[in-house]
């Protein structure tokens, strides 16, 4: 006889007590819906299938936050305010606005130290993630956004390299009589947020001009920030087979500070402290993100055709905690390892140009059985990147000045290009759909190496990844309220420039890094009871090839490698539901067993195969209940628990808590004519709970934790007039 061990019993407990929950959540709340009436909608999507579907239709697993989710009684800050309510999606608000959030779904992007990798971000039809799969969700405005997809599964593959899950955001159109509109939000540790807002419609040309600043101290010490952001978009209608929006965008943030990662004992003894090296070498970012965009639309009968095309720089200056003395033994002289000629140095700056576009066609087809669309594209995008190291010291030990600009180190120039062709095909037949698609990868990296000096070599060179990458999805309604679809897709995920940009030891460039190819399954249910009432579940199976993993962290430097194997499976349950006329609940689920499918060496460690997947926790739970007395006002509570969390390979050092959290917001509204005022008040963690928000995989320096805010308070007001 066998048992499981401990901790897997006991989440797979967790996991049917929170299945047999929600059902009987759901069975015990019909009766409730069928006398309030039908008063949930579905969604319509795009993700996926490229053309407008109801989300209930499509065979596979994509979700839809809607406007009023995204501005009802949060920030307007992070998108993790709103993330967190999608199954599959975890969303670690580092607090830290020098390293924007930290984003994985199904566990893919979960190793990031910074940014997000791994998923595919877009944001007007613009990406948001270069082509080598890095990165900013900070550049998502959500002010302006109407709504946010995220598509997950076997069919995020259809969107190419580095798509482990695709979140889009959706600006809104200008419509209606112009209105301007101001609002302002104070709330704990220092934090400000003045916004300024202009949309509506005038002789046919549709505006939304959007501008903020947000300011905060930050919860940790040395962590404040400024950020800056400005929108404009104009939509018109050239001809009346036709519509045009222009889109600008930018990001400012100077100066921005980095606290670091915690270590455990230091976490424990002040979660707001930070490293000592943060301070004295004065650890900060600045970033300066500017792009502009323009979507096309041409109607040709039932066909149409789609344009976009984009531009943009960012410059980036960002100060390490690279130190430049580091004991090398009992009785020895400190070690420098910025000496070592290959070193890149503790500043890191880079201008960089990006610009690219799409073309797509989408036709239907008469003369078949049912409604068969399909759809041919081509994606262009490139990146090129002038980018410097510097030392971030002036002088030599022991007279130093630490945290400012020194000598060059590094000087190249890196492009990275992706060029893919995809067609797609959605075939409806009676109670059938089939959806399938075949997409052709190919990103190529680019290194110029400009600084060769003495025994630092030259690291110019090349490499190619191609992958064709395709995916079936099979759906069929067992009754027009219940939809199960099996969908099968391959991926693949090509190394980051970060990533690539040193071999073990700081001996340059490591060409020799594979892209990770996967293959993804999933099985699932969408049901809508009496209306009221949306339930999707899904079960996931996704298989590793050549994952991507730390190989070591040496001088400040981490170098990857290929692992073997890992193996995910997983169930993810979302509830929506519309009580009565006042009350609404909803809920996320997710459980994902992450883990390393074969062993391998990484530098002294051996790995063995059964460890868990750094940076994932394996059970995730979002919960909200919301009440509108009347209009004008409304309230909710929301919780949020997750399992604890490893934070690097050998599963050997602390592994961050698990915790549950809850908060509660309120927003009232009123109109006086032409005139629309609000208020919202939000108190976040309401326990005053002290938990680990997020975790830095595989920090060499063994600070992997990052501390999240007590309890908070936000209040703010704004004012609208409408001519």
């Amino acid at each position: 006889m066998s048992c499981s061990p401990p901790s897997r019993t006991f989440e797979l407990s967790r996991l049917s007590r929170a299945i047999v929950l929600c059902s009987c959540a759901a069975a015990g709340t019909t009766q409730a819906q069928e006398a309030a009436g039908s008063l949930v909608l579905e969604p319509s999507v795009i993700s996926g299938s490229r053309s407008a579907a109801q989300r209930f239709d499509l065979p596979f697993s994509v979700d839809s936050i809607d406007r009023e989710q995204i501005s009802d009684g949060q920030l307007g800050i992070n998108a993790s305010e709103v993330l967190t309510r999608v199954p599959g999606l975890v969303v670690q608000n580092r607090q830290n606005y020098a390293q924007d959030l930290q984003i994985s779904s199904r566990g893919f992007g979960a190793r990031s130290a910074f940014g997000v990798r791994g998923l595919k971000l877009i944001s007007d039809g613009i990406p948001a993630s270069t082509p080598d799969g890095q990165g900013q969700a900070a550049t998502f405005n959500l002010d302006t956004a109407e709504r946010i997809e995220v598509l997950r599964g076997p069919a995020s593959t259809l969107y190419g390299s580095n798509a482990g899950g695709v979140i889009q955001v959706f600006s809104r159109d200008g419509v209606g009589r112009p209105r301007v509109g101001a609002e302002t939000l104070i709330g704990s540790d220092g934090m400000t947020r003045n916004h300024l807002t202009a949309e509506g419609e005038a002789d046919g040309v549709g505006f939304v001009l959007d501008a903020s600043r947000m300011d905060t101290d930050g919860y940790r010490d040395h962590s404040s920030a400024r950020r800056d952001q400005t929108f404009a978009k104009l939509n018109f209608k050239p001809d009346e087979d036709s519509k045009l929006a222009l889109i600008y965008s930018s990001l400012e943030q100077n100066g921005t500070q980095d606290p670091l990662g915690q270590a455990w004992e230091a976490y424990k003894a002040d979660p707001r402290s930070v490293a000592s090296n943060a301070t004295r070498y004065n650890t900060r970012k600045s970033i300066d993100h500017q792009q502009m965009g323009a979507n096309y639309e041409r109607y040709f009968d039932d066909s149409t055709l789609q344009l976009t095309a984009y531009a943009g720089k960012r410059r980036v200056v960002q100060y390490l905690a690279i130190p430049i003395e580091l004991p090398s033994g009992p009785g020895a002289n400190p070690v420098n390892p910025q000496a070592n000629p290959r070193h890149s140095g503790g500043v890191v700056g880079f201008e960089r140009e990006f610009h690219g576009g799409s073309v797509r066609w989408l036709q239907p087809v008469d003369g078949v059985t049912g409604n068969l669309q399909l759809v041919f594209g081509l994606d262009y995008d490139q990146s090129r990147d002038d980018r410097k190291g510097y030392e971030n010291f002036v002088g030599t030990l022991p007279d130093v000045t630490r945290g400012v600009k020194g000598n060059l180190r590094r000087d190249e120039v890196d492009t990275v290009t992706s060029l893919d062709p995809y067609a797609q095909a959605t075939w409806t037949i009676g109670d059938w759909t089939l959806q399938g698609g075949l997409r052709y990868s190919t990103v190529e990296v680019d290194v110029d190496d400009k600084y060769i000096v003495g025994a630092n070599g030259d690291d110019s060179g090349t490499r190619r990844y191609e992958k064709a990458t395709p995916s079936v999805s099979i759906g069929y309604a067992f009754t027009p309220d219940l939809n199960g679809y099996i969908s099968v897709g391959k991926g693949f995920e090509t190394p980051s420039q970060a990533e690539l940009a040193y071999s073990q030891g700081n001996a340059g460039f490591n060409y020799g890094l594979e892209p990770s190819e996967s293959t993804q399954y999933e099985v699932g249910l969408k049901a809508r009871v009496a209306g009221d009432t949306r339930i999707n579940a899904a079960i996931f199976q996704i298989n590793t090839d050549d994952e991507i993993v730390v190989l070591e962290n040496s001088g400040g430097r981490t170098s990857y490698q290929n692992a073997s194997k890992t193996l995910r499976r997983g169930f993810e349950l979302g509830v929506e539901s519309q009580l009565n006329e006042q009350w609404s609940a909803a809920l996320a689920y997710t459980y994902l067993a992450a883990t390393y499918d074969s062993r391998f060496v990484a530098g002294s460690n051996t790995i063995d195969k059964g460890n868990n997947l750094p940076g994932v926790p394996r059970t995730t739970l979002f919960g909200e209940l919301a009440w509108k007395p009347v209009d004008g006002i409304s309230t909710a509570l929301e919780g949020l628990y997750r399992s604890k969390v490893y934070v690097e390979d050998t599963n050997t050092e602390r592994a961050a808590p698990s915790y549950a959290v809850f908060n509660w917001r309120t927003r009232f509204e009123q109109r006086f004519g032409p005139w629309k005022t609000h208020q919202t008040l939000r108190l976040d963690n309401l326990a005053d709970k002290h938990y680990v928000g997020s975790v830095i995989v595989g920090d060499g320096n063994g600070r992997f934790y990052e501390a999240a805010p007590g309890r908070s308070w936000y209040a703010g007001a704004g004012v609208e007039y409408q001519f």
